[in-house]
């Protein structure tokens, strides 16, 4: 199929000016971030009315609902984005179109298991981490309903990877945007118990995001199997083949390994700051809640780079896809640095919005002015991360991921726990392994490894032997 009988969107993916495309196709995107961001603060706002258990269950039910969303949406959401994109952009629509039925399969099944795992051993894991009483009582109730729901919120994220791998940003984040409008003045209503709206405490929030999933997969569903975007899917499923989900997976489980290794970074280091005192863990988590936050802003770009860089693989058009790659990163870089060094420089104006304790001003501020100047790092190579997802060549993101954890958590605990450097030794090997990241990506991708091929394998041949 030529380019001119390609759908306009997937057009604009290949031929548009790259520098244009990617800051009008992420400012869509980025404002989801932030919306669904949102969203969690605001319904913490609001169960924190409730007293002090109802707010520590919520607080340990949000690092696995977190790990979930980031799975869900962009690791396995980016394998999905990243096969529908070259599918396109290879001219193959039915090709997409078996993507889409796969995608269904990959996330019914990895929400039913997360829902399992969740029933099973969640109460468990709330209680190795401190949990008891009514905080325990409040995670599980929580967690039941949040869990129960995984289905929908595995399928919210994958449609909307679909919707995405079309070049359409705008859709998702129009639905994103509009549910939680209407999420929020509901989710006070059901914990409260206001008008015609019973009374439920902790778990009316969690009726209320599930409702919120439950809704917004509809709406995604509905318009891709209307045929009103770039897709229309058979409305039965087909049989399934093993060659559209390989295409989904080998990203997707790779991308999944990038997601835990985030969070095992930051849970390392917490525990290396716990080693050095009280001080340095309120300090560190304090001031690494900013880190956090990158992801999802650099998702906010990553997005849409992808589907750019899958399309631009899919047709061939090497050039344009590490055009795509190198631009999105240095605008990552740029952004993300300038937020590292405002906190540098003014660490205070972010620490207090989260308490006025001199100790952990002084501990996190200490945090930021070592380690912020190396976000720009972070921030570039999970640009080019996201952007390895679209080529589909997730290896050696993925290598730089695990190095990273591998760096931090080695060097933290060679300099606190062997020399004694205490938490300026600490930091400065987070910063190293920030940076370390950055450059790795960066390697990789200049290397070529997005356009290596396996070499073939060379069957023995028989050598007849003279009798």
């Amino acid at each position: 199929m030529t380019h001119q009988k390609m759908d306009p969107r997937t057009k604009m993916l290949l031929e548009a000016p790259v520098l244009p495309s990617i800051l009008k196709l992420a400012m869509p995107n980025v404002v989801v971030m932030v919306v669904q961001a949102s969203i969690g603060l605001i319904e913490t706002y609001f169960v924190a009315k409730l007293g002090l258990d109802a707010l520590a269950g919520m607080a340990l039910v949000f690092p696995m609902f977190m790990l979930l969303t980031m799975i869900s949406a962009g690791a396995m959401g980016g394998g999905i984005l990243s096969a529908v994109a070259r599918a396109l952009g290879s001219g193959n629509r039915e090709r997409a179109h078996e993507i889409v039925w796969s995608a269904v399969a990959i996330t019914l099944l990895l929400g039913a298991l997360t829902t399992v795992l969740a029933l099973i051993f969640g109460p468990k894991l709330y209680a190795v981490m401190g949990g008891e009483g009514g905080s325990l009582a409040a995670a599980v109730t929580y967690s039941t309903l949040v869990f129960a729901g995984a289905i929908p919120t595995w399928l919210f994220n994958s449609l909307a990877a679909v919707i995405r791998g079309t070049g359409n940003i705008f859709f998702p984040a129009a639905v994103t945007s509009v549910g939680a409008l209407i999420l929020i003045p509901v989710s006070p209503l059901l914990i409260f118990g206001m008008g015609p709206f019973p009374q439920l405490g902790i778990a009316g929030g969690a009726v209320a995001v599930l409702a919120y999933y439950i809704i917004g997969t509809a709406v995604f569903a509905t318009y891709i199997w209307s045929g009103r975007g770039v897709l229309k899917p058979s409305l039965t499923p087909p049989r399934l083949k093993w060659a559209p989900m390989r295409d989904i997976l080998r990203v997707g489980a790779y991308s999944s390994v990038v997601s835990l290794t985030t969070n095992l970074t930051i849970a390392v280091a917490t525990g290396l700051a716990g080693l050095i005192g009280p001080a340095a863990v309120a300090g560190y988590g304090t001031g690494a809640r900013l880190e956090y936050l990158l992801v999802p802003l650099v998702f906010g770009m990553g997005a849409p780079v992808a589907a750019m860089v899958g399309t631009s693989i899919g047709a061939g058009n090497r050039e344009r896809a590490l055009r795509v790659a190198w631009t999105g990163a240095a605008i990552a870089f740029v952004i993300t640095e300038a937020i590292g060094l405002t906190a540098a420089f003014y660490p205070a104006a972010w620490l207090s919005l989260f308490g006025n304790d001199p100790t952990m001003i002084e501990t996190g501020s200490h945090y930021l002015r070592v380690v912020g100047p190396a976000y720009g790092f972070v921030g570039g190579g999970l640009c080019l991360y996201f952007a390895s997802q679209g080529a589909g060549r997730m290896v050696w993101a993925t290598l730089a991921a695990i190095a990273r954890v591998g760096l931090a958590a080695g060097g933290g605990w060679l300099v606190v726990a062997k020399l004694g450097t205490g938490s300026t030794g600490l930091f400065a090997a987070l910063a190293a392994a920030l940076v370390f990241y950055g450059i790795a990506n960066v390697i990789a991708v200049a290397s070529g490894s997005w356009f290596r091929t396996p070499k073939a394998r060379v069957e023995p041949v028989a050598v007849p032997v003279a009798p």
